[in-house]
């Protein structure tokens, strides 16, 4: 059977994906970065969503980008954006944005799937999302495939390993509904930058989540220290 690689971080768009993967068919092989993060609680869902939704080997990969930080997320000194409109959120890329990312991410993607003979990454990269990360545009994605096909020794073959963003083209809420299709634990996800136990309901990706929710008319299952 076709292997899939899928970046998994435990939030509600990889675990769509994850569960996208495994209805499509393939032989799942998660992967997650322990990369110092300010909320580590992700690995904790990502590890949950793992086992449910019955990938062949989850795999996570440690190193610290607080080293050079240059993140809300990986720089304790730099203030986490908190309850802004969705229409604020849109007009720049924030803080949260870690320098070069989903280059470092799909990099080990990459080298997992070429060395376990896989032929397809996938990562939940979203164009639609209020932040707008430089690294989860289609444009981006374009060029990484043509590092996939480039530097390798598949992709020199003729046989390069296709990077899959099935979330690429969609609004947060239809992400919701295709999960609700696929049957994705959403009380088993991590969406909140806060780093506490408790999703914060504040940060700009409570607050995307929320708001998706509260579009459709339904309730988020995962509890929240405060929700607007």
């Amino acid at each position: 059977m076709t292997k899939a690689v899928i970046l998994l971080s435990g939030g509600l768009d990889s675990s769509t994906v994850v569960y996208q993967a495994k209805a499509d068919g393939y032989d799942c092989y998660a992967i997650s970065f322990d990369y110092q993060q300010r909320h580590q609680r992700e690995l904790k869902s990502a590890a949950v969503i793992a086992c449910l939704s019955g990938v062949k080997e989850h795999q996570v990969v440690s190193f610290d980008l607080r080293r050079w930080g240059g993140s809300a997320l990986t720089d304790a000194e730099i203030d986490l954006p908190s309850e802004r409109s969705l229409e604020q959120m849109s007009q720049e890329i924030p803080v949260t944005y870690v320098p070069a990312r989903n280059t470092i991410f799909l990099s080990f993607g990459l080298s997992y799937a070429e060395a376990i003979d896989a032929q397809l990454v996938y990562v939940g990269v979203n164009a639609l999302d209020y932040s707008g990360y430089p690294d989860c545009r289609p444009d981006y994605i374009q060029a990484m495939q043509r590092v996939f096909e480039l530097g390798t020794k598949q992709g020199r073959q003729g046989k390069a390993i296709e990077i899959v963003t099935p979330l690429i083209d969609l609004k947060k809420t239809e992400i919701i509904q295709l999960g609700n299709q696929l049957g994705v634990p959403w009380k088993e996800t991590w969406s909140c930058y806060a780093g506490g136990d408790l999703a914060c309901g504040v940060c700009d990706s409570c607050r995307l989540r929320l708001s998706a929710f509260a579009e459709l008319g339904l309730k988020d299952p995962l509890p929240y220290a405060s929700e607007f």
